[in-house]
């Protein structure tokens, strides 16, 4: 899939991205880097296999960098601000044009996916959430009450970091419209396993 670089505004930052927009009428698809301080950028194997399968199943989409990485502007914000990044990404992609305004997915990595967790319910047109590897072992993630909307839980069951155990207790906390699927044979790198990844959430969307 082709993608272009494009910039756009969070708040009085400029932050950086590369966009791909594969027919008109595509839902959006945000993703979310891991964590700077670790070297987390949208450079990432990870990321690009989350694109491969968005890009299969339709959509459009935006990955960027965060605040202080590469060329976007501004300093890494331990998260609220990273949040304030994926909303105005989002807000950013679906002002596209033949992009559609609903049916919009936040998707995210590691960092990444405690973010689009945040952001993903910030936003109406945002319909689903793919948290990758969330990093339950560092963090806490919240789940507004009343929360209904579809959340795909993806982790490899070597995890340390994303324990399969967790995952399934905040699946249980989401409730019906949770999903949770462990790839076999991998960590929280999912080296090797990207193509497996891939698989995974496009099944899952096809569900």
């Amino acid at each position: 899939m082709n993608e272009i670089q494009v910039s756009f505004r969070s708040g009085d930052l400029t932050l950086e991205g590369l966009l791909a927009n594969p027919v008109a009428g595509a839902p959006a698809a945000v993703v979310c880097h891991p964590h700077p301080m670790y070297g987390g950028s949208m450079q990432n194997n990870v990321v690009e296999a989350i694109l491969a399968a968005m890009w299969q199943a339709g959509y459009a989409t935006l990955r960027f960098n965060f605040r202080g990485v590469g060329a976007s502007e501004g300093e890494h914000d331990g998260g609220p601000g990273e949040v304030d990044d994926a909303v105005a990404a989002m807000t950013f992609l679906l002002t596209q044009p033949g992009v559609r305004k609903d049916g919009a997915a936040m998707t995210g990595y590691s960092f990444g996916a405690m973010v689009a967790m945040n952001a993903g319910n910030e936003r109406a047109e945002i319909s689903r959430i793919i948290a990758v590897a969330l990093p339950l072992a560092m963090a806490e993630a919240r789940v507004p009450a009343g929360a209904s909307k579809p959340v795909l839980l993806v982790s490899g069951d070597y995890d340390s970091y994303s324990p399969v155990a967790g995952l399934q207790a905040l699946k249980s906390k989401i409730g019906d419209s949770a999903r949770l699927e462990i790839v076999g044979g991998t960590d929280h790198f999912f080296g090797g396993c990207e193509a497996e990844l891939s698989r995974v959430i496009v099944n899952a969307l096809k569900g």
